[in-house]
């Protein structure tokens, strides 16, 4: 039951990122998750609710996804930290770029529904506190504001990047420079 809610929901997030919030409709979610006609609706009882756990199970992948990649990253420099964090803004906008665009999509959502606002700032701020640490552990005079900073920056160049694909898409120069001024 837990499995099929799942497959529901990351269909929704691909339907979401991949093709926008008008064409989130239960029709389009049960194809893309290619199960019977009806089966979203059973588990979500109007688009509202539907949104709401898009929104959770992309805050759950995320998170996912930043602890796997804290795990694999153990930078020993600013310099190291700058690549390592170049790499994860590769995945998130290549193989994650659907959810990525799913995410933006409910930052948009959220401006209409802002009953939407704190799941996406418990998931903003589990990553700042995050990166908070690893700022203040390479120098940072204030870890949480630069870590601030630093996501902004890493927003925009997402933003950028799904809004304007580049082919030699390479963040590592902008985010050297970014880390460089905040840890200078």
């Amino acid at each position: 039951m837990a499995r099929r809610r799942e497959q529901v929901l990351d269909a929704g997030i691909r339907v979401l990122g991949g093709e926008g919030a008008r064409r989130l409709t239960y029709q389009a979610v049960d194809a893309a998750a290619g199960v019977p006609s009806g089966t979203a609706s059973n588990y979500f009882r109007n688009r509202a609710a539907l949104i709401d756990g898009i929104v959770d199970r992309v805050q759950v992948l995320e998170r996912r996804d930043w602890e796997t990649f804290a795990a694999a990253a153990a930078p020993a420099d600013a310099g190291e930290l700058a690549e390592a964090v170049a790499r994860f803004l590769r995945f998130v906008i290549g193989p994650e770029r659907a959810r990525t665009a799913a995410r933006f999509a409910l930052y948009l959502e959220s401006s209409a529904r802002p009953e939407l606002r704190p799941a996406l700032t418990r998931g903003r701020e589990s990553v700042v506190g995050w990166g908070a640490e690893w700022l203040e552990r390479f120098g940072s005079t204030a870890p949480r504001r630069h870590c601030e900073i630093l996501c902004d920056y890493m927003d925009g160049v997402v933003v950028h990047q799904l809004a304007f694909p580049a082919d030699d898409f390479d963040p590592g120069p902008g985010l050297r420079a970014m880390l460089s001024g905040l840890l200078g």
